[in-house]
């Protein structure tokens, strides 16, 4: 696997681990046993970009995650790129599968927020650390300074904004120079392309969550059903919906079909497509099993022209899908 620069000279592996689905949104969690074999698996494919947040949890447990990866992850800190998020909390009196989210962009909460993560993922500071939503509420130029103090202060390298917009990006970057955003991006989701010529102006970095729309562009699932068990949030998704899943057939076999050509699968198209559009472009699927872990990073192996790109592009604007998740509800404080 090849290494691509985000902004500022950060490198990463093309193709990152997007951490979450171990142990909030998609079900049952998963044990340390089962995270030390993705992890091992994953840096054995060359991966060495891994995203956490401090809300990636369950009920009985908020800070999982960074707790099971601070543990995980622990012997391989000094050959890896770590990257969480701070400012946004669930409204827990909602009764919602996929509860809403309240941003917190203060800087005494990303001050406060940055000592827990470093505590629990067992490290002195971040590679990469996001706002993980904005808070209309704060002005930008608060928050950046924040992350400003923060790099100052040795406890992150490079910061970032997810969910971002270009004028927010512009006046976050103005106060301290942003190194990636985090967008929703996928064959299915593409609004953020949008904001391809202002990353290219600032030389930010874009990564990509959800780049497999939650797993539809795995071409696994196939009936609602799989679904509907608790704390599995593709299960309130339009995608996976029955009416959903129809309305995808023809985009799926469409998928199945470019796959063919390349010896591929549908998952490894949508990462290769991804990678093939802009080199600063860097997905990070997430996966709880190791055969579609080692899928998922062997996918930087196919390689696309751009005339291929273009091919895929012009269909992607024509062929019919569904909706597609487009993330939790935003809830004012």
């Amino acid at each position: 696997m090849e290494i691509r620069i985000l902004g500022r000279d950060l490198e990463v592996s093309e193709i990152g681990f997007g951490c979450m689905g171990m142990s909030h949104a998609y079900g049952t969690v998963s044990t340390q046993k089962e995270a030390e074999e993705l992890i091992e698996k994953a840096i054995d494919e060359g991966c060495t970009f891994f995203d956490t947040a401090e809300i990636y949890g369950t009920t009985e447990d908020p800070h999982h995650n960074e707790k099971l990866l601070g543990e995980v992850l622990r012997p391989y800190r000094n050959k890896i790129v770590l990257a969480s998020k701070c400012g946004i909390r669930f409204d827990e009196t909602a009764t919602t599968v996929n509860k809403p989210l309240i941003p917190d962009g203060r800087p005494e909460t990303i001050k406060a927020s940055i000592e827990g993560s470093l505590m629990r993922l067992n490290t002195d500071h971040l590679d990469l650390y996001y706002i993980h939503r904005i808070d209309m509420t704060v002005p930008i130029e608060e928050t950046a300074g924040a992350m400003k103090e923060l790099m100052e202060q040795g406890k992150i390298t490079h910061w970032g904004l997810s969910e971002a917009s270009e004028e927010i990006i512009r006046r976050a970057h103005k106060v301290c120079p942003v190194t990636a955003i985090q967008n929703r991006y996928s064959m299915m989701y593409r609004d953020y392309e949008k904001l391809f010529p202002v990353l290219e102006e600032l030389k930010i970095g874009f990564v990509a969550f959800s780049p497999l729309a939650n797993g539809l562009l795995t071409a696994a699932y196939h009936s609602h059903g799989e679904f509907e068990k608790p704390g599995d949030y593709r299960s309130a998704m339009p995608q996976f919906t029955e009416e959903g899943l129809k309305e995808n057939n023809e985009f799926m076999s469409w998928m199945k079909v470019i796959a063919e050509e390349k010896n591929a699968t549908p998952a490894q198209i949508s990462l290769a497509w991804m990678l093939a559009k802009k080199p600063y472009i860097v997905p990070i699927p997430g996966t709880r099993k190791v055969n579609r872990l080692e899928e998922n990073m062997e996918s930087a192996d196919i390689k696309l022209t751009q005339d291929e790109v273009k091919s895929i592009d012009e269909m992607l604007a024509h062929i019919p899908m569904s909706q597609v998740f487009g993330g939790s509800k935003i809830q004012k404080k």
